[in-house]
């Protein structure tokens, strides 16, 4: 359970961030949610939450302005006992084609912003002594992918990012560590015609492609107390795609 936890979840629009936010909101915490888009239905979850779900739009990939936005909710939290760390985009091409804006701006935000966001926490977190942060990192980041070496780029720098940070707070409480999805049924994926999903699943030991769910699972397992001696780990959860 998270009772009485406070949380910060960025790209919480929709996917697995989502999931990540409803599952914590179900296991008592309450949570902000950052995304560069308002779900559409917002008003809606505000309202079954109960005032425990608190939203803020915001595009972390500019990355002007992403510290101040989150030293402001920590403010108006009171201060996070979790961060996950979730906002991430697509620029897929071959390396020979990719243009080096679209190299960059997946940088920018899915290791730039991510390592931002994490030391703004995490600094609080450290001045409290507790707190949980979870990078999310992608089994790509682990073993690259033809299309993605921006992609790979940024999320194998991630996990670098994740147990750097995590060697330097571990002394004062807090736990840094980064789970690493295989193919997980979200937009990303849902460009992808059936035979290429189905050719996938037939590649997974467990044949099947990973729901939000189970990544909200694992996730809600590192933000509490029953993970406390976990730190500096990369955590896949593949489907035993790479055993």
């Amino acid at each position: 359970m998270l009772l009485e936890k406070k949380a910060l979840v960025t790209g919480a629009s929709r996917g697995i961030g989502r999931a990540i936010a409803d599952r914590f909101l179900a296991e008592g915490a309450e949570v902000w949610g950052i995304g560069t888009k308002e779900p559409p239905d917002l008003q809606e979850r505000v309202g079954k939450a109960d005032g425990k779900f608190h939203w803020h739009s915001a595009d972390l990939s500019s990355l002007e302005g992403a510290e101040a936005l989150i030293e402001a909710l920590i403010k108006e939290s009171g201060g996070f006992d979790i961060l996950v760390n979730n906002a991430g985009i697509t620029r897929d091409n071959l390396s020979l084609r990719m243009s080096l804006a679209d190299f960059q701006k997946v940088l920018d935000l899915n290791l730039t912003a991510a390592f931002l966001v994490a030391r703004t926490v995490a600094r609080d977190m450290i001045r409290r002594r507790r707190g949980s942060i979870i990078n999310m990192a992608s089994v790509v980041g682990i073993h690259g992918n033809g299309g993605q070496a921006n992609y790979a780029a940024a999320k194998g720098a991630l996990i670098s990012v994740t147990k750097s940070i995590a060697a330097e707070v571990a002394s004062r409480g807090v736990r840094v560590n980064a789970i690493a999805p295989g193919f997980i049924a979200t937009d990303m994926t849902a460009a992808m015609s059936d035979e290429a999903k189905e050719k996938v699943a037939a590649a997974i030991p467990l044949k099947r492609l990973g729901q939000p769910e189970d990544v909200a699972a694992l996730a809600q397992f590192l933000s509490c107390d029953e993970s406390a001696y976990i730190t500096g780990q990369v955590i896949p959860i593949d489907g035993g795609m790479f055993f």
